[in-house]
């Protein structure tokens, strides 16, 4: 029990775990060992491996497997392209600071630099002002904390 218990720890933190494994109603994800409809990974796998191996309907393969057919379809399209790694979660949201780009940041820098006691609404207020971009609070604290991170590293 403590194995399976970690089992799904371990897939919730990497974004693998299948919030809807009742939904999988797949033969070989009933009562195995082997086979977890709590991985969303080896279900994903397993739903485009019957369709693109034994040539099942894409349709019931994927009320079989518990997703929607347009999951399916984007499933079938990653792993296409890109292999087994298709398949893998994707981090969600922006994927870097698109806001807080280069020349932003070196004016930021600057304005520190030029009063070390700013605050980051006062910082926020001079960002607006000069690039017309509205700024979160907590942006601005992350961006200026991986550069000292960077820095620090060399």
């Amino acid at each position: 029990m403590a194995k399976r218990g970690t089992k799904i720890k371990v897939l919730k933190e990497s974004g693998s775990f299948n919030a809807h494994a009742e939904r999988v109603k797949a033969p070989l994800f009933q009562n195995s060992d082997f086979f977890d409809p709590c991985d969303l990974l080896q279900v994903k796998y397993e739903m485009l491996r019957q369709v693109l191996v034994e040539h099942a309907s894409k349709a019931e393969t994927a009320k079989l497997f518990g997703v929607s057919r347009p999951t399916f379809y984007e499933a079938e399209s990653a792993f296409l392209q890109q292999g087994l790694a298709g398949l893998l979660p994707q981090r969600r949201g922006p994927k870097e600071a698109h806001k807080l780009d280069a020349k932003v940041m070196t004016f930021v820098e600057k304005c520190i630099k030029e009063n070390q006691n700013l605050r980051t609404k006062e910082l926020i207020k001079l960002i607006h002002t000069h690039f017309n971009i509205t700024v979160h609070q907590r942006s601005i604290e992350r961006a200026i904390s991986r550069k000292k991170k960077l820095r620090s590293k060399r």
